[in-house]
C-alpha cells in the first residue's frame, strides 16, 4: 500500500512572534533569530528523508523553506496556497489578549477565517496532499494556527496538548497509509542540532 509522509515545519521567528501578535496573512518577515532557526532546522533535517518541499505563499514561510531546501539540495520550494496561515481579519497586529478582549467570539472577526472554516481548509489540504503527492515524502512549511488544527485532526485531539505552544521551526510528521492519517512524530520544540531526538 502507498505510504505518503508529510512533515509540517513551522516558519522561523518574526518580530510579531516575540510580541505574541496575531500575524495571520499579514506578511511579516523573518527576523535574525528566525533566519538562524531556519538554518538550524536545515542542519537537523536529513535531506534523504524528503522528496520535495512545499511552502505557504507568505514570505516568513517561503524564506524558511528556501533556506531548508537550499541547504539540503531539495530543489525549489513549491507554493501551496492551502498552507497559508489562518486569516485573523481586522484583528491582525493585535496581541492575543487584545484579540480576546475586543471580540466576544474570536471566530467572528470582520475579514477573519473562523475555526470551522480553517478546519475545513485543513481537511482539504490533507486530501490534496494525498491526491497530488501520493507515495511521496513532502516537507511542508506553514504556520502555527494551521499546524495546530492539522495536528488536532490527525491525532484525533491528542496533540497539541493543553496549553502547549508550537515553537518556531518545530517539525511534526504525519503518515497516510491504508486510508488513514496518523502522527508519526510530534515535536513542539524548535529544531536545533542540540535537541535530543
Amino acid at each position: 500500500m502507498t505510504k505518503t509522509i508529510i512533515g509540517l515545519l513551522r516558519h522561523g521567528q518574526t518580530d510579531w512572534n516575540i510580541d505574541f501578535r496575531l500575524q495571520g496573512v499579514t506578511d511579516i518577515p523573518l527576523n535574525e533569530t528566525g533566519i538562524a532557526q531556519a538554518r538550524d532546522a536545515a542542519q537537523v533535517i536529513n535531506s534523504e528523508d524528503w522528496d520535495l518541499v512545499l511552502t505557504s505563499p507568505l514570505s516568513r514561510a517561503r524564506d524558511t523553506a528556501k533556506i531548508v531546501a537550499d541547504q539540503n539540495r531539495l530543489g525549489h520550494a513549491q507554493i501551496e496556497d492551502l498552507l497559508l496561515e489562518r486569516s485573523f481579519g481586522e484583528a491582525e497586529g493585535l496581541s492575543h489578549e487584545e484579540w480576546r478582549s475586543k471580540y466576544a467570539d474570536t471566530n467572528v472577526v470582520p475579514g477573519g477565517e473562523s475555526l470551522p472554516d480553517l478546519e475545513a481548509r485543513a481537511k482539504k489540504l490533507l486530501d490534496e496532499l494525498v491526491s497530488k503527492h501520493a507515495g511521496k515524502r513532502v516537507l511542508a512549511v506553514s504556520h502555527g494556527a494551521l499546524i495546530r488544527v492539522l495536528l488536532r485532526i490527525v491525532s484525533r485531539g491528542e496533540f497539541p496538548r493543553e496549553g502547549e505552544r508550537l515553537g518556531n521551526a518545530c517539525l511534526s510528521i504525519f503518515v497516510y497509509e491504508n486510508g488513514e492519517w496518523d502522527v508519526l512524530s510530534y515535536e513542539p520544540r524548535t529544531l536545533h542540532p542540540d535537541l535530543s531526538r
